[in-house]
């Protein structure tokens, strides 16, 4: 019982205590080890004392206290006393917020998102303290060697330490610098719920929710800002469809044999309004286009329907927004979709043999569909095996199983 309490506080508020803490210590690792003392030390003392009326306080408190305990041994913190052992936890709460965001999460994702931070380091940061995600997770989110993402968060909390950052609650003249970062870390989180790394389930409904209520507080809180409301047009239109993604055995199934009653269509008609408010401000941004591409799968009755030279046309827009290897990716299939199997399977090929997308499991399951498509099983069956060799989430692996199984492997 005390286990399962401490685990929905540590879910609700560690990232609102871990952020003080580095506030109140200055130092980024010692902020995470301390706190992860401090829930230990809960472990112990909750079932023998009880549940303390202020559970995050509690913690903070015992968290601060641990801090000081690890600063003194590495004797660099002279001038801290003992009277810091006795903090109240009315005082160990937060200062006022001077940020003006009415949200404790938001308003944390403001703060980790730092501009003498590279933008990548700050997204990064966002996502391992306040996100929930794992060096794992993170690393996927980039598409990126899981070391080289660990050397991220490394070099970062370095920065954060040895330049004295100051980790607090940014003003509101601060936000606009901040915001890029922000809708990264949002999206991010949406797409980790959306498809997660590894695990038995394809769907984490948490965090699809949580990061569809953060990009709605964005939207609401920059009202001007139209890659804000496209942020919000596209989790929404994207989440539309969850009801509809996994088979009873928990497989992933796929957009054209997806049953399109199931899709949520007040989500749809929520994403699309956003998504038109958008339009008149006349500033398209990779968040707006990848809504809009959103809103033609979800506006299509069927999937022959499906206006795929539209598409084609939105993933040109978005590769000259967001040049990246996976929107290359996306872009070849939907060609493919729109003028024929050949022109993208050319342009997959020529992906792969860059080597930018090495690792990424949706390269050769993409490249596997087509020459499914095209009716050569043998070479599918072999970009099949690669997949599978590379994928972790176990609803991607049957889905990808029964493919293979279906070309003859």
């Amino acid at each position: 019982m005390i286990a399962a309490i401490l685990d929905q506080v540590f879910r609700r508020e560690s990232g609102k205590v871990l952020a003080g803490l580095i506030r109140f210590a200055g130092d980024f690792d010692l902020a995470e080890d301390a706190l992860q003392d401090a829930f230990a030390h809960a472990l112990r003392a909750w079932p023998r004392d009880g549940l303390p009326e202020k559970p995050a306080a509690w913690l903070t408190t015992a968290a601060r206290r641990r801090v000081v305990d690890l600063l003194r041994k590495r004797k660099t913190a002279p001038a801290l006393t003992s009277e810091l052992h006795h903090i109240p936890c009315e005082e160990a709460e937060d200062t006022e917020d001077v940020s003006g965001i009415p949200d404790d999460r938001l308003r944390l994702v403001f703060t980790c998102c730092h501009p003498a931070l590279a933008q990548s380091a700050q997204v990064a940061l966002a996502l391992r303290t306040l996100g929930g995600l794992s060096t794992r997770d993170i690393a996927r989110a980039f598409v990126e060697p899981e070391s080289t993402t660990a050397q991220r968060l490394v070099r970062a909390k370095q920065k954060i330490r040895d330049a004295k950052i100051p980790y607090e609650v940014p003003r509101p003249d601060d936000l606009p610098d901040r915001l890029a970062a922000v809708r990264a870390v949002v999206y991010l989180i949406f797409n980790e719920g959306h498809t997660a790394t590894d695990g038995p389930s394809l769907i984490r409904p948490d965090l699809c929710s949580e990061a569809i209520r953060l990009a709605r507080l964005v939207a609401e809180l920059m009202p001007d800002e139209p890659e804000a409301r496209g942020l919000f047009a596209l989790v929404l239109l994207t989440d539309a469809r969850r009801p509809a993604r996994v088979s009873a055995d928990g497989a992933l199934i796929p957009l054209e044999e997806q049953d399109r009653g199931l899709w949520d269509r007040a989500k749809i008609q929520e994403g699309t309004s956003a998504l038109d408010s958008a339009l008149p401000f006349r500033k398209p941004g990779p968040y707006q286009i990848q809504a809009a591409i959103a809103a033609l799968h979800a506006s299509a009755p069927t999937p022959e329907q499906t206006d795929w030279f539209q598409i084609a046309a939105l993933y040109g827009a978005l590769l000259r927004h967001a040049p990246t290897p996976v929107v290359e990716l996306n872009a070849a299939v939907a060609l493919a979709m729109a003028s024929g199997v050949p022109d993208g399977l050319s342009w997959v090929e020529d992906i792969e043999r860059r080597g930018t997308l090495a690792g990424y499991h949706l390269l050769p399951a993409a490249k596997a569909d087509l020459l499914r498509r095209a009716g050569r099983f043998a070479e599918a069956a072999v970009a099949y095996r690669e997949a599978l060799a590379l994928v972790a989430n176990s609803a991607e692996r049957r889905y990808l199983e029964r493919r293979l199984e279906e070309v003859g492997g």
